[in-house]
């Protein structure tokens, strides 16, 4: 059986350039096939009511979103990497960089089946969830705010677009990550203003305004709850 690509890199060093690589890959195998687009026809008709997607091919406006979704994995890698450098705390945000990368480069056994843009909105989703929770495990990065609610709701895109129950089972394994990761009271207590103060670096507007703004350029909505109320 010929080996897929992301194994192929296995052995590469571990970067965003390396995850980049394997997107770059993946999208030219799904121009040729179509495959995950078709996935999109019947998929658009098979999201929950909460989830309204406002355009003529609704189609190519959730395929759209998937791209962009999976694409924004490695560039957020990178910001976090490039801020902990700049604040002077690699060392501690290192093993989050490392798994979040391994998502895409050595994804586990289990996943392997998972080829194309499918695989790697599995792997993007699981990268995406392990910021956030990293994110909402420290007091001051919470405090901070460093994740908007748009971002929250295009990681629950991602899980209606994967699919219960395999979707908690991620959540559940990186919930078990995160907690061999950062478990501690010691790292929820960290003060980590000088990393708060990177990822509010001007610098990093565009990625921070891109990731907030995805739902809204692909024309994707949540509905208002029936009382009135913003869905969670």
């Amino acid at each position: 059986m010929r080996p897929q690509f992301s194994e192929t890199l296995a052995a590469a060093e571990m970067t965003p350039q390396a995850v980049l690589e394997i997107i770059d890959h993946a999208r030219r195998q799904e121009a040729r096939s179509g495959t995950f687009f078709r996935q999109m026809k019947d998929t658009v008709h098979r999201l929950p009511s909460s989830v309204m997607v406002d355009c003529h091919q609704p189609a190519n406006c959730l395929f759209r979103f998937v791209i962009e979704y999976i694409e924004m994995a490695p560039r957020l890698i990178e910001c976090v990497e490039a801020c902990a450098m700049e604040a002077g705390q690699k060392s501690l945000f290192q093993p989050f960089i490392d798994a979040a990368t391994r998502y895409f480069t050595r994804p586990s056994v289990l996943l392997l089946k998972y080829d194309g843009l499918d695989g790697l909105l599995i792997r993007a989703y699981q990268c995406h969830r392990l910021m956030e929770e990293m994110h909402d495990n420290n007091r001051s990065m919470r405090a901070g705010e460093l994740i908007d609610l748009e971002a929250t709701r295009a990681n629950l895109l991602a899980h209606e677009l994967i699919g219960e129950p395999f979707a908690n089972e991620l959540d559940d394994a990186i919930t078990i990550t995160v907690v061999q990761l950062a478990g501690t009271p010691d790292f929820y207590h960290l003060d980590l203003e000088p990393f708060i103060d990177q990822v509010n670096n001007r610098a990093w507007d565009w990625m921070r305004n891109y990731w907030e703004s995805l739902l809204e350029r692909n024309h994707i909505h949540f509905r208002l709850g029936t009382a009135g109320q913003p869905l969670p």
